[in-house]
């Protein structure tokens, strides 16, 4: 017979799960309460970086049933959220999303909604590129400078040295790491 388990995860201290509980509840699904995982994580974290959800992982079996109110629950992105299905899958695990109508992502109906989320992320992430790529071009073309601030010239390095300045005095007078004082001892 299935167990069925909730994940329930939250990105602050100042937020509650109970919302998502209460969900889940209200879906019809009746959870034990040592089988519903709840974690304070940020969602950028991802899910195999995640003690709760690591947890989860251990005491699932073939055949259960894993609850989420939402697909960002899963994974901090299309990409993770579709290979942490695909993980559970290969353990014998179904993923139910309430947000998406309960649908199993482990069935077919379920998989071609999960490639089709996946397809948009990835047209998102493409158009973001584009636009940082038009951004940077825009900014090259008007003559502003790229990169991080220089925070200290060849030249400054120099002249401390010309002062029988050792290296890592040199770091300390300009404020700035030893290796960039290394990279410009020798510079000129």
């Amino acid at each position: 017979m299935s167990r069925t388990f909730a994940y329930c995860r939250v990105s602050t201290a100042g937020q509650t799960t109970e919302n998502q509980v209460q969900e889940i509840k209200s879906a019809g699904f009746d959870i034990q309460p040592q089988r519903c995982i709840e974690e304070t994580i940020s969602g950028s974290t991802g899910s195999s970086e995640r003690k709760g959800f690591n947890t989860l992982l251990d005491r699932m079996e073939s055949g259960d049933v894993l609850v989420v109110t939402k697909l960002d629950r899963l994974g901090r992105n299309a990409i993770d959220v579709q290979s942490t299905v695909q993980r559970l899958e290969g353990m014998g695990i179904r993923v139910h999303c309430l947000a998406l109508g309960g649908v199993d992502l482990t069935s077919p109906a379920g998989k071609m909604t999960m490639t089709v989320l996946a397809a948009v992320a990835q047209f998102e992430r493409d158009l973001l590129i584009e636009r940082t790529q038009a951004g940077l071009e825009r900014a090259k073309a008007e003559g502003k400078a790229l990169g991080r601030p220089v925070k200290a010239s060849s030249e400054q390095v120099q002249a401390l040295k010309e002062r029988n300045m050792s290296q890592s005095q040199v770091a300390a007078e300009l404020e700035i790491s030893l290796s960039t004082v290394k990279r410009l001892w020798k510079a000129a």
